[in-house]
């Protein structure tokens, strides 16, 4: 199929999201422009699509110029959809638009006590569950003219949690690309021969445009970045972590999100998580700061890709007694003790019934922003996609998540 795809539905064209996760680069984002404007940036054959409309969102990118793999998830069903009136809406729609995205910006705690996506005083179940509009349907607007490689987007909006506290802020977001020269520094070293990639930083600040302080009593936000990625039966997510005893930093991870995951699904070692990424089964987990090393990736021995997310700390700008919101869907959680690295895998949520997918994410999160009126946070994270040879793959597995391709594979492959 090229990419002169006709008006027609999705599901006509591509039948399931499933079968889109094959579709190459080119085809995903003309079939996106049929439905809303793109935003794309370049640097060689370097390419990254924008949906201004759904957030700033990254929707997908490649390594490999147009023709090349699209590496971001995105759902045709409800992209081509559209977005309904509110009394309109049925289904997953009434709570949210699953457009898919290899990088969106949200905002938590998702659960809690002062949690963004429950209305005071209801049960947190997903009937109750919807996505503010401000991150799920309202359009961010970009600020200035971009350039081949970044463009910035701003909005004003509020948000108000479940304990009734109004978040007046003003967010600015910006997406800039890499040239191919600067892929060393983010591999970690010198780029081994035969490598392309494809990396892009988002620079997501948020500023107290209230009259009153965000704290402890009132809850804060935090900046959430979430990844959606194709899953293939040989993914497998890595996330390497600090070592140290439970009593000085706590558990390794938390895995009991959405029940405990199954033993065959993840594999934990003496400083690395794995866990499997095919869509298959639901599934997450997070890792404190105090266990998290700011990096996640994961491997593609079927499609041969090897993904990382490395977020920049900024310790000038935040205190080190700052604590993570915890996105629990629970009432009696420690509303900051929550997570700096989380990884989802999607699969029907009971049995025989239909993932929102299938996808894998990569998440980060910034601390909780207790902000005075005008002050602000920025949360930098950047993503990067590599392709190449074997051997050279394995450098950079080896340097950034700090295991080789084979141990990789080896995780369960006792199973």
């Amino acid at each position: 199929m090229k990419s002169n795809i006709t008006r027609m539905s999705a599901q006509l064209i591509f039948g399931t999201s499933a079968a889109f996760a094959s579709q190459s680069y080119q085809e995903d984002v003309a079939f996106l422009r049929q439905h809303t404007p793109i935003i794309e940036l370049t640097s060689g054959p370097a390419r990254v699509a924008i949906a201004p409309a759904y957030q700033g969102r990254v929707m997908t990118s490649s390594a490999a110029g147009p023709e090349g793999n699209g590496f971001g998830w995105i759902n045709p069903e409800v992209i081509a959809a559209g977005i309904k009136p509110e009394a309109e809406r049925a289904d997953l729609a009434k709570h949210i638009h699953v457009f898919g995205g290899e990088e969106r910006l949200w905002f938590g705690p998702e659960g809690g006590p002062f949690s963004l996506f429950f209305a005071p005083k209801v049960e947190q179940t997903f009937a109750n569950w919807k996505t503010p509009a401000a991150i799920d349907t309202e359009p961010f607007e970009t600020s200035g003219p971009a350039t081949a490689t970044r463009v910035e987007f701003s909005r004003n909006f509020k948000l108000s949690n479940r304990a009734g506290t109004v978040f007046e802020m003003k967010v600015n977001r910006s997406i800039s690309l890499a040239a191919q020269d600067e892929l060393a520094a983010i591999c970690g070293g010198e780029l081994p021969p035969g490598t392309t990639g494809v990396a892009y930083t988002t620079r997501n600040t948020v500023t107290n445009a209230g009259e009153n302080p965000w704290n402890k009593t009132s809850g804060a936000p935090s900046i959430w970045l979430l990844g959606m990625f194709k899953p293939t039966p040989a993914t497998t997510i890595v996330i390497p972590f600090q070592e140290g005893s439970e009593a000085e930093k706590g558990p390794v991870a938390n895995t009991e999100y959405f029940g405990r995951i199954p033993e065959t699904r993840i594999r934990i070692t003496r400083n690395t998580i794995f866990f499997k990424g095919d869509g298959k089964e639901r599934g997450k987990l997070g890792l404190t700061p105090k266990r998290s090393k700011g990096v996640a990736g994961s491997w593609q021995k079927d499609s041969g890709t090897l993904t990382l997310v490395k977020i920049d700390r900024n310790p000038d700008s935040v205190s080190a007694s700052w604590p993570f919101v915890d996105s629990q869907w629970r009432d009696d959680v420690d509303p900051f003790a929550g997570d700096e690295i989380n990884s989802y895998n999607d699969g029907p949520p009971e049995p025989g019934a239909k993932p929102l997918g299938p996808f894998y994410e990569l998440e980060t999160s910034s601390p909780a922003l207790f902000l005075d009126p005008g002050k602000s946070h920025t949360h930098t994270q950047t993503t990067v996609h590599f392709a190449g040879p074997r051997e050279s793959l394995d450098a950079i597995s080896k340097r950034t998540l700090g295991v080789s391709l084979e141990e990789i594979e080896n995780a369960f492959a006792a199973e």
